[in-house]
């Protein structure tokens, strides 16, 4: 195998394989990424075996082939080349090394046989359709937040992605809870989504996912069944396992019968939580919201380091009402709103308060209250 190509090509490409590669994994080989050289291209493939990303580069290749070298070391070497350097990466066809280099600069890596690189099949995948990177964005950002990260509760360590119906109308939604707070988004249900399974997509796909749709790409293509996912953005291919569990029935949680609305000045909100909340104890982090008609009194008192209060003016007309929420619950929140405005809608202290982005119909947010 022998190739050159553009340190800025290989780094991207590079980026985006190797943070699957689990840093203390057991099975050596799952600790390499598998070169493949042929036409003008290079493929760079890695799997943890619940996720693997294909991503290929443009090189020009004078001998094809195929080697696998450690991934995150690979990685390194090339993030401290020289920035516009061209890389020529050789492997001899008796040789166990793969010789890198730029420049003045020489790297030999110790290989491990192709042959033991897993495959990760993927079986018949019968539903597909495609969303804009913007969409598919909007999906992820939104609900990541609220992915449970309890073990135990495993089901809940992912994005529910699934078909739905509102207001008459065909919707793709995701969903994600942790129990304490819930994020719902949905936007138009693409063409080929009709009929798909509800399906539970793992928190660390997701957060792969999210690196493979950041730059230049305007599509997202998403394929899948019942137990297995694949994305293809650009020049990078991601197939994943899903979650097997049942995702519960999260439209009992949010609630129905709230009818007072507090809407609130988005921005001013975000920064009365934040510098209130410095004061709130570091175990609950809980803050007390004491609302009246066109007045919002945030609050928070704890023994190690004494008492906060902020006010700010909201658009309220209902009776009083206090409620206690836990304050990074609620910042999280806040950080996916789009619009100036931010709806709260109430019952009592002790119920769950539903929250709206005005800018963004399709965006629905439920958190639990606590007692402060």
């Amino acid at each position: 195998m022998k190739l050159v190509i553009d340190r800025s090509a290989l780094i991207k490409s590079l980026g985006h394989v190797q943070s699957v590669v689990e840093r203390r994994g057991t099975i050596p080989i799952l600790s390499n990424v598998k070169l493949e050289a042929a036409g003008d291209m290079l493929h760079l493939t890695a799997t943890d075996m619940d996720i693997a990303v294909v991503e290929k580069a443009p090189a020009t290749v004078s001998t094809p082939g195929q080697a696998t070298v450690p991934a995150h070391t690979f990685y390194d070497i090339v993030r401290k080349l020289p920035e516009g350097s061209q890389v020529e990466i050789t492997r001899m066809a008796d040789a166990a090394k793969v010789v890198i280099r730029a420049g003045s600069s020489r790297f030999s890596l110790a290989t491990l046989p192709v042959e033991d690189f897993p495959v990760m099949t993927e079986g018949e995948l019968p539903h597909s359709f495609t969303i804009t990177t913007a969409q598919c964005h909007a999906l992820i950002e939104k609900t990541r937040f609220a992915v449970s990260t309890e073990e135990t509760r495993y089901y809940l360590n992912g994005i529910y992605l699934h078909a739905a119906e509102s207001q008459g109308a065909g919707v793709l939604r995701a969903v994600a809870t942790d129990g304490h707070r819930l994020a719902r988004i949905e936007i138009g249900l693409p063409a080929g989504a009709a009929g798909m399974p509800g399906v539970i997509i793992p928190r660390k796909t997701i957060g792969e996912i999210n690196k493979l749709i950041e730059e230049g790409v305007t599509e997202v293509n998403i394929s899948l069944s019942e137990n297995k996912i694949r994305f293809t953005c650009g020049n990078a291919v991601l197939v994943s396992k899903l979650i097997d569990g049942t995702f519960p029935d999260y439209e009992r949680v949010i609630p129905a019968g709230n009818d007072k609305i507090m809407e609130v000045d988005g921005k001013a909100f975000t920064q009365a939580v934040d510098r209130v909340s410095v004061i709130a104890s570091e175990k609950t982090r809980g803050i007390k919201l004491a609302v009246a008609q066109g007045k919002l009194t945030l609050s928070a008192d704890s023994p190690e380091h004494g008492t906060a209060t902020e006010e700010i003016d909201v658009n309220y007309a209902a009776g009083a009402l206090e409620i206690g929420f836990n304050s990074r619950y609620l910042l999280d929140m806040m950080a996916q709103m789009e619009g100036d405005t931010v709806q709260f809608v109430l019952a009592d202290g002790t119920s769950p308060a539903l929250v709206r982005d005005t800018a963004d119909v399709g965006a629905l947010y439920v958190v639990m209250p606590m007692r402060v």
